[in-house]
């Protein structure tokens, strides 16, 4: 499983969990590690395109990597 795929799906057990909870301190918690999850898949998609366009630079330039 990919990293932005495991947080993603961290994400959505989160946001199952507060669907569920009576609770609104627990529910509240729920939904900010949800974001937090959905937050850190954001960037993990980010950083991998960043990568793939680098390395696509690199490759136009003459260089591979290692």
């Amino acid at each position: 499983m990919a990293t932005q795929e495991f947080y993603l799906a961290r994400a959505g057990e989160a946001r199952a969990e507060a669907a569920v909870c009576t609770l609104d301190n627990v529910r509240e918690r729920a939904l900010r590690s949800a974001a937090a999850w959905e937050a850190m898949a954001a960037r993990a998609a980010e950083t991998a395109e960043a990568r793939h366009v680098r390395d696509l630079e690199k490759a136009a330039a003459g260089f591979t990597s290692p």
